[in-house]
């Protein structure tokens, strides 16, 4: 077995890429919607398990009987692209906090495409649906490459997560649109 040493300078540049590498992990890489500025992910909101369920009770059917924590793994195909908080830092996707009541293609600070903009649908549980479906159908040029989720189970389980993660909620109150509907609900 042979041992082969490199050269005092063959390692001190290793171990100058290697200390470069991880600086430049730490190193805020900003976002297409904070200016330059540096910015602190916040925190999402932690409801208690009997707050969720409350929640969940105010949404239209089937997504008062969604599974949360199913939605949440099905969220881990969006988080790649797309954050759920109050931050609203926008990343390859735009984020989606506040999504719920919001016209397609318009929340500032993220560049959407013609075809998103010109969509016109308020986002609720149906337009949702419909359009985690198959986005690239229902929004012939839309920027978002994914394909859908068809399963109509795990779309329900996402979109309640969302509905719960993305609504914001004050001390007091706040809604979350049923769709088509013009009720609206309040979480706690």
């Amino acid at each position: 077995m042979t041992i082969k040493v490199h050269p005092p300078a063959t390692v001190l540049v290793l171990v100058a890429v290697l200390a470069i590498s991880i600086a430049g992990c730490q190193r805020h890489q900003g976002a297409d919607n904070d200016s330059g500025t540096s910015m602190v992910m916040a925190e999402p909101t932690d409801y208690s398990p009997s707050q969720k369920a409350a929640i969940l009770e105010t949404f239209p059917a089937p997504y008062n009987t969604a599974d949360l924590a199913a939605g949440e793994k099905q969220f881990a195909k969006c988080r790649a692209c797309h954050t759920i908080t109050p931050d609203r830092m926008n990343m390859t996707g735009p984020h989606l906090y506040g999504l719920f009541g919001r016209k397609s293609g318009t929340e500032p600070g993220y560049t959407y495409t013609e075809a998103m903009t010109a969509h016109n649908v308020v986002w609720d549980f149906g337009t949702l649906d419909t359009y985690i479906n198959a986005p690239q159908q229902v929004v012939k040029g839309t920027k978002m490459g994914y394909t859908g989720i068809q399963n109509a189970t795990d779309r329900h389980n996402l979109i309640a997560y969302l509905a719960l993660e993305t609504t914001p909620r004050s001390e007091s109150a706040g809604t979350v649109s049923q769709g088509a509907s013009s009720q609206s609900q309040k979480l706690p």
